[in-house]
């Protein structure tokens, strides 16, 4: 990583590395990235002090965990309770997903639940809010794809 924080085109193979595999160690990192393996922990050293990456995460299937509901909820929340809701909506243990959006939306969240009763009532909370203005609720009919990563492309 540049003094500037601009990546670099090692740094963008060693997150796209982690991203294939979050625990990949050292000498799996270099093998992938075509370096050292002092260098690749130089490197992913300087990249979680920088905070670009972090923490590992297992890819979590929810269906097989008996989640099959997957709804996405846009909310309209009056300005000075947005705070509130959010933390409300991660405070559920529901949300996979919670964003503060521009347009018509102040909120979009994406949730999982095991069944539409639960969804439901989950909704039924979300109205009730005090700060919440309007809700439109979608629910997926099908998980087309979810978790994917984005690949970090280097500017050239």
């Amino acid at each position: 990583m540049d003094s500037d924080g601009t990546l670099d085109d090692l740094d963008e193979r060693l997150v796209s590395a982690l991203q294939a595999d979050g625990r990949a160690g050292a000498s799996d990192l270099a093998d992938a990235t075509g370096v050292a393996t002092s260098t690749a922990t130089r490197r992913l050293r300087r990249l979680q002090a920088a905070g670009v990456v972090g923490g590992c995460r297992p890819a979590v299937d929810y269906g097989a965990l008996g989640y099959d509901v997957t709804a996405v909820f846009r909310l309209d929340v009056d300005g000075e309770g947005l705070a509130d809701v959010v933390e409300d909506l991660r405070a559920t243990g529901r949300m996979i997903g919670v964003y503060e959006v521009t347009g018509s939306d102040d909120v979009v969240a994406i949730g999982k639940f095991a069944s539409t009763d639960e969804m439901n009532a989950q909704t039924r909370a979300m109205q009730a809010h005090d700060d919440v203005r309007s809700l439109t609720v979608n629910v997926a009919r099908d998980v087309v794809t979810e978790g994917d990563v984005p690949p970090v492309l280097v500017d050239e």
